[in-house]
């Protein structure tokens, strides 16, 4: 498999097959902390959760299985709105209980955990999230030709970034298990190479910085 990497300093993106990578999953670092974000991401926002070709129609299936896990207001939500929900923007995404949380959304000693997540979990379903969900804070754009995945940067996640900083876990190893999922093992295997590449890059156009700032003194 061919990559091609600009390491140009003035460059973000990453191509690897048909998708555009922006520099910021390889470095940006991230780990959810949910004693302090509370699972807020699957409360807050405009929408519920986009979901990806079939995975409402896998949802719709999987509903018997998945309701006992819910919350009775959740289930009347997607009783009543159905799967999926047209969004403004023309996605489809799963349904809100009363403009505010996903419908899948259940709580735990304060903290907000998905539905399905625990349906998965306990073996009564195969489909663990929607693949956005899963591989948040990555987001995927379809264009024509090409598929975007940038860093998602939300206020609400700054302790993730945070905690991912102290710990050295960067976006993209975070993620390992989404990546697989939407893209298979060699893509991930692909991206780890040039996060690599990259940050060997990054080693060298600093101490060439140093060099010129300093190098004047020795």
């Amino acid at each position: 498999m061919i990559i091609f990497v600009s390491l140009r300093k003035d460059e973000k993106m990453l191509q690897i097959d048909d998708k555009i990578i922006s520099f910021d999953i390889l470095e940006n670092h991230f780990v959810c902390d949910l004693n302090k974000c509370k699972g807020n991401c699957c409360v807050q926002g405009a929408s519920g959760a986009p979901l990806a070709e079939g995975e409402a129609e896998t949802l719709n299936n999987l509903y018997p299985d998945i309701k006992p896990f819910l919350r009775p207001e959740g289930a009347a939500a997607i009783e009543q709105q159905g799967i999926p929900v047209i969004d403004v923007d023309g996605d489809e995404v799963t349904p809100l209980i009363d403009g505010k949380e996903c419908a899948y959304v259940v709580f735990d000693r304060g903290i907000a955990f998905c539905g399905i997540e625990k349906a998965y979990l306990e073996g009564r379903v195969s489909f663990r999230k929607p693949i956005s969900c899963q591989l948040y804070p990555i987001r995927v754009k379809q264009f024509s030709g090409f598929t975007a995945l940038n860093d998602d940067r939300w206020t609400l996640c700054e302790p993730a970034r945070a905690l991912g900083k102290e710990k050295k876990v960067r976006i993209y190893e975070f993620v390992k298990e989404a990546i697989i999922r939407a893209y298979g093992k060699p893509f991930f295997e692909d991206m780890n190479e040039a996060a690599e590449k990259l940050k060997e890059k990054r080693l060298i156009e600093r101490n060439q910085s140093l060099d010129e700032e300093y190098g004047h003194i020795f």
